[in-house]
C-alpha cells in the first residue's frame, strides 16, 4: 500500500502531545513543527489518525511542497504537483484555508485563486477537458506558506477533530475537545484517580477523561471528508479502524470524575453532552459553587479552565475567584491542580507560584497552563484505587 506524508496540525505548544500519541499508533514521526506534526502513513492510518488522535486539529495528506516568492512560481509550484492522483474529473476541489507566515506572498484570497488556477491547469491537460463540472465528492486543499516555504496538503477530515459530535450545546466560552484531551494527557492523572473541574461549564474536561477511561476513540461517532475517496482509501480500511475502536471500548470501568458549575443551566449541558457522548454513567455533575470545593478523598486532581476575564463583568470578580481557588485548594491534602488560562495575575492571587507553567495558544490567545503537583500515592493505596 502507498505510503504518505501526512500532515497533522495542532495548538500550539501542544507537539510534543500531538507527537506521543503518533508514536502510540504505530506510525514514524518525520518533523515537528509550530502547530504541526508530520508522519509517514498509508490509507489505514489515515483513517486510524481520524479516528483515534485525540489532540490533532485535522490530519492533512500532504501533496506537496516547494519554494514561491512571486505568485508566477506559487502558480507554476502548483501546478506541477500531481494532483490527477488524488482528484478525479469530476471532483470538486478549492483551497479552502491558506497561512501566510514571514513570506513575501501574505494575501490569503490571492494565494487561493492563484493555486485553483493552477490546478485547473494541470487537470485540463491531464483529463482533457476545458471545464470542470465539479459535482462529484470534495476534495479541499489546506496550504501554509512559512518563509516562502509553500506545503500543500489535502484536508482527509473535512470539520475539525475536535468536533467529536457530543457537544450539541456549549459554555459561553467552552474549551475545545483536543485542547482539553491535551491538557489532561499533559498531567500523570489516570483513570484510577480522581478528577474535578469545579468550572466545568459545557463538560469537557470530565467529558473528555471519560471518554479516555472507557477506550472511546474520539472520532468513533462522526463521519470524516476522505470516507468517500475510494480511489485513495478502500471502504474496508474505515472498517477495520471502527471496529478496531469499538473492540477498545469498555463501559463498565469505574471512575470518579466529577464536574461543578454554579450555574443549574450549565450542569444540565454538562449531563445532556455527557449523554450524547455515551459516558453520563461515569460523570457525577453536581451545582456547586466553587468556594464549596472540597473532597474527602486524597490524590485526587483539579483540572479546570477557569474565567480570563474576556467578559466585562468577570474582571471585577477574578481577583477574589482565583484567592478562593486557591485556598480551597489548599485544603485538599496531596491533591494536584492544572489549570488553564489567560489571566496574567493568576498565580499572584492563587497564593502559590506553579511548580510547572506551559505556554499554549488557545486559538490566537496566548495562556498559561499552571500546574501545581500534589505528592504521588503510596503504591499500595494507588493499587486498590
Amino acid at each position: 500500500m502507498k505510503t504518505f506524508e501526512l500532515i497533522a496540525p495542532c495548538h500550539f505548544g501542544l507537539e510534543a502531545v500531538l507527537k506521543r500519541e503518533i508514536i502510540d499508533l504505530g506510525y514514524d514521526v518525520c518533523r515537528v513543527e509550530d502547530g504541526r506534526v508530520t508522519f509517514l502513513g498509508d490509507a489505514e492510518a489515515i483513517c486510524r489518525a481520524n479516528i483515534f488522535l485525540r489532540t490533532a486539529e485535522r490530519v492533512l495528506l500532504k501533496v506537496g511542497s516547494f519554494t514561491a516568492v512571486t505568485f508566477e512560481e506559487l502558480f507554476q509550484g502548483t501546478k506541477a504537483l500531481p494532483w490527477e492522483e488524488l482528484i478525479p474529473r469530476d471532483g470538486r476541489f478549492w483551497v479552502a484555508k491558506a497561512g501566510s507566515v514571514k513570506s513575501r506572498l501574505f494575501s490569503p484570497s490571492d494565494i487561493q485563486s492563484v493555486m485553483k488556477k493552477a490546478m485547473v491547469e494541470r487537470l485540463k491537460e491531464v483529463y482533457h477537458i476545458s471545464w470542470f463540472e465539479e459535482q462529484g465528492e470534495s476534495y479541499p486543499i489546506r496550504v501554509f506558506l512559512l518563509k516562502d516555504e509553500v506545503t500543500v496538503g489535502l484536508d482527509t477530515t473535512g470539520e475539525s477533530l475536535h468536533k467529536r459530535g457530543y457537544r450539541k450545546l456549549t459554555a459561553k466560552a467552552p474549551i475545545a475537545e483536543n485542547l482539553a484531551a491535551a491538557l489532561i494527557m499533559l498531567t500523570p492523572w489516570k483513570k484510577d484517580r480522581i478528577l474535578v473541574d469545579p468550572f466545568c461549564g459545557s463538560g469537557t474536561f470530565p467529558i473528555e477523561a471519560a471518554m479516555m477511561a472507557a477506550g472511546i476513540a474520539p472520532g468513533a461517532n462522526r463521519s470524516f471528508q476522505a470516507e468517500k475517496w475510494r480511489h485513495i482509501i478502500p471502504a474496508g480500511e474505515w472498517y477495520d479502524a471502527i471496529e478496531e475502536a469499538e473492540e477498545m471500548v469498555d463501559l463498565q470501568v469505574s471512575t470518579d470524575i466529577q464536574g461543578y458549575d454554579i450555574d443549574d443551566a450549565m450542569v444540565n449541558i454538562a449531563r445532556e453532552n455527557a449523554k450524547l457522548a455515551g459516558v453520563d454513567h461515569l460523570i457525577h455533575f453536581q451545582r456547586r459553587a466553587m468556594a464549596d470545593l472540597s473532597h474527602a478523598k486524597k490524590y485526587g486532581f483539579i483540572i479546570t479552565n477557569p474565567p480570563y476575564g474576556e467578559r466585562l463583568e468577570e474582571k471585577e470578580n477574578l481577583k477574589e475567584l482565583y484567592r478562593t481557588l486557591g485556598e480551597r485548594f489548599g485544603k485538599l491534602d496531596s491533591w494536584s491542580l492544572y489549570m488553564i488560562t489567560a489571566y496574567e495575575k493568576a498565580e499572584a492571587d492563587f497564593g502559590r507560584k506553579a511548580d510547572k507553567n506551559r505556554k499554549i495558544y488557545n486559538g490566537m490567545m496566548q495562556t498559561r497552563f499552571f500546574q501545581f503537583q500534589g505528592p504521588k500515592p503510596p503504591k499500595r493505596e494507588s493499587r486498590e484505587q
